[in-house]
């Protein structure tokens, strides 16, 4: 299991973990999991516990942005606590790009879980494995390889042409 924190790039193999957190140390991150959720899809149901997308659908919260073939919400009292995302799931935030079969997105905890052949970009660094944890409102991220235990990136030092 590797853990990734931001921070700034003092060596390849610390510029590796930590070029995919997605945090600028100078600058402070603001609190995605504070702001309304809002979705959108082809189709959808709302209930009195919850909601189901189905059809390109998508929910945002902030600038972050989930999409998938199916996404399905848990209310309480009013308020989105879970998100389930189903197929093609991508979560996009304004650094970074996650790929995923699946995602588990906890709004209490601002943890978003995405398994299944993940694929994790920010520019032109790359991380793959089975299973990422990743905080929408710090950025820190946590992927995990599965049964193999590998991980797999490619990172690129900042300030380098190509």
């Amino acid at each position: 299991m590797t853990t990734m924190k931001p921070s700034i790039f003092a060596s390849i193999a610390v510029v590796a973990l930590a070029a995919i957190g997605g945090v600028a140390t100078a600058q402070s991150r603001q609190a995605v999991s504070d702001q309304p959720v809002m979705v959108g899809a082809d189709g959808g149901e709302l209930t009195e516990t919850g909601f189901a997308l189905t059809g390109r659908a998508e929910v945002t919260q902030g600038e972050n942005r989930m999409r998938a073939d199916a996404i399905t919400g848990v209310r309480s009292n009013g308020a989105v606590t879970r998100v389930t995302a189903n197929g093609n799931v991508y979560y996009v935030t304004p650094t970074e790009t996650i790929r995923g079969d699946r995602a588990e997105y906890n709004v209490a905890t601002a943890t978003i879980v995405i398994s299944g052949d993940v694929i994790l970009t920010q520019g032109r660094n790359v991380l793959t494995g089975a299973r990422l944890t990743y905080n929408t409102d710090t950025g820190s991220a946590n992927m995990d390889g599965g049964s193999n235990n590998r991980i797999q990136g490619v990172f690129y030092p900042q300030g380098r042409a190509n």
